[in-house]
């Protein structure tokens, strides 16, 4: 622009400047309002049913929680489906159970559907394919709903929970990221829903048991709210213990022994067959500490009759021959020992319930391609939830439901612990500290451990090994153990037994 020479310039362009800031900033406003946070979603429906042979009244609410700052900006919306008894007897204290599933990046699907939710997907109890669609849902009168209010949850990036405005989901991706989201959504929802004073509990399956600790230490010692029990599903604390892809992990090979000895008399790959399940876990337990784990830290300097012997012993245990486990040094590896034990007959076991076997295409391939487990069921749990959520619980949304979750949170997640500034020596993952912290801040705390002996993902006897330790009191833990694998519940009997130990845990610890 040319500027007649009688006025200094300055002058000149701060004219100009006053003059066209008007409409800039009307643009910026249009677009602060068109971005606008909308107010959370709430899909509400009245049901009612039997449970455990208790008429409940209930409302179940899929809808929003909003996470926010100090400044009380949202910063991430949380989804969840509650049920909420409303036929309340006077002076009832009704408690609330918080779960959720694992991953990290897994939505609630599969304790919503599978294991404590009012309504469930049936899938073959014996290990065989869910086949195709329509897949029954059918009431699930056996849940605890009787004892307790139940929430379960979404983290950010999986269902319909997300970050908010400027926020990214991966401001919520990683262990203690994570874990702050969880204690803060309880806070929140406790607080909106007048219920600090209900006795609460934390349930949550694999990751979930990871997460559960290092939010009971957030709850129990930064906010001061105190939990009456936890439930872990298939412990997973301290990944050492199942990481069997680490061939000098010495830890796994010990830790995953009993369920290898298992699986392979599941199988009938164990001569001479024992003819009893519960001596035999016994004896592989025994051997895993008294024989094999002291030739695994002997390495090379181990004696050749002593090779030999564990050698055997161990081919016995795991069904393999001992060729085999003289070819691997005595070190057979989880994952390996998926694809090797039923490789004569062309089959793999799976990993999350090694019940189930597949056919896979390379039979010479050292580990299994797929999951046997997963593939088996992961069809008709999603579309049940789908159904189920349109048709009972009657949410409408053209929200696309992340299950599974948003790609990028396996990419992104971070597991370091200590800040970017600070010095960090990476190491396995282990939140079985912060469980200790939580139990000795809150001594009438509590937790129930529910183990599958076929889980080839977290092994119950990894269960054992971390929770006999870190300076925790036995007389806190409960260990119970099912017929199946990962999501136990996938097999009826111990769908059965898995709520019938649920609700006396619950009901024990509201005795105290």
């Amino acid at each position: 622009m040319h500027l007649p020479p009688s006025l200094p310039l300055f002058p000149k362009l701060c004219l100009f400047t006053f003059l066209i800031l008007p409409s800039f900033t009307t643009a910026a406003e249009e677009e602060k309002e068109t971005a606008k946070i909308p107010e959370p979603r709430h899909f509400v429906s009245e049901h009612s049913g039997q449970f455990n042979g208790e008429r409940i009244d209930y409302t179940a609410t899929a809808g929003e929680t909003y996470l926010r700052d100090l400044f009380d900006e949202p910063t991430a919306t949380i989804f969840t489906f509650s049920y909420v008894k409303t036929n309340l007897s006077a002076n009832e204290s009704r408690p609330v159970t918080f779960v959720w599933n694992g991953g990290p990046g897994s939505a609630s699907t599969w304790l919503h559907m599978g294991g404590y939710g009012p309504k469930r997907i049936v899938v073959p109890s014996e290990a065989e394919h869910s086949g195709t669609p329509p897949y029954p849902t059918v009431d699930a009168p056996e849940t605890i709903l009787d004892v307790t209010d139940l929430v379960f949850i979404d983290p950010v990036g999986t269902g319909f929970s997300r970050a908010l405005g400027e926020h990214e989901g991966a401001e919520f991706w990683g262990l203690n990221e994570d874990a702050d989201s969880m204690a803060s959504f309880i806070r929140t929802w406790i607080t909106e829903n007048e219920r600090w004073n209900s006795p609460k509990f934390l349930l949550g399956e694999s990751f979930g048991t990871t997460r559960a600790a290092v939010v009971a230490n957030i709850l129990e010692g930064d906010l001061s709210i105190s939990l009456n029990g936890i439930v872990f599903v298939s412990q997973a604390l301290d990944y050492q213990g199942s990481t069997p892809y680490v061939r000098d992990n010495i830890i796994s090979h010990i830790t995953y022994l009993p369920t290898m000895a298992a699986t392979a008399l599941y199988h009938d790959t164990i001569q001479p067959k024992p003819s009893n399940q519960q001596q035999f876990i016994q004896q592989a337990r025994e051997f895993a500490v008294d024989e094999y784990l002291p030739a695994l830290f002997k390495g090379s300097a181990i004696g050749q009759s002593e090779f030999n012997s564990v050698r055997d012993r161990l081919a016995y245990f795991t069904g393999l021959s001992a060729e085999y486990v003289e070819r691997a040094n005595l070190r057979v590896q989880g994952n390996r020992f998926r694809k090797e034990l039923l490789r004569d007959e062309g089959l793999a076991v799976g990993g999350l319930d090694a019940r189930y076997t597949a056919d896979e295409v390379d039979d010479l391939a050292v580990t299994s391609a797929r999951d046997a487990a997963s593939d088996a069921i992961s069809g008709a749990y999603r579309s049940a939830l789908m159904s189920y959520m349109a048709s009972d619980l009657e949410v409408k949304w053209d929200r696309r439901y992340l299950d599974p979750a948003d790609p990028d949170i396996s990419r992104k997640w971070r597991w370091r612990t200590e800040p970017d500034d600070s010095s960090w020596e990476p190491t396995y993952v282990n939140t079985a500290h912060e469980l200790s912290s939580a139990l000795r801040i809150n001594p009438s705390l509590k937790v129930m451990i529910a183990s599958g002996y076929y889980d080839m993902v977290t092994p119950f006897f990894d269960a054992e090994f971390t929770l006999n330790r870190h300076d925790i009191q036995a007389d806190q833990l409960q260990f119970e153990y099912y017929q199946a694998g990962h999501m136990m519940y996938v097999n009826e009997p111990s769908r059965i037994k898995l709520l019938q130990d649920t609700r006396a845990f619950i009901n024990q610890q509201l005795q105290q």
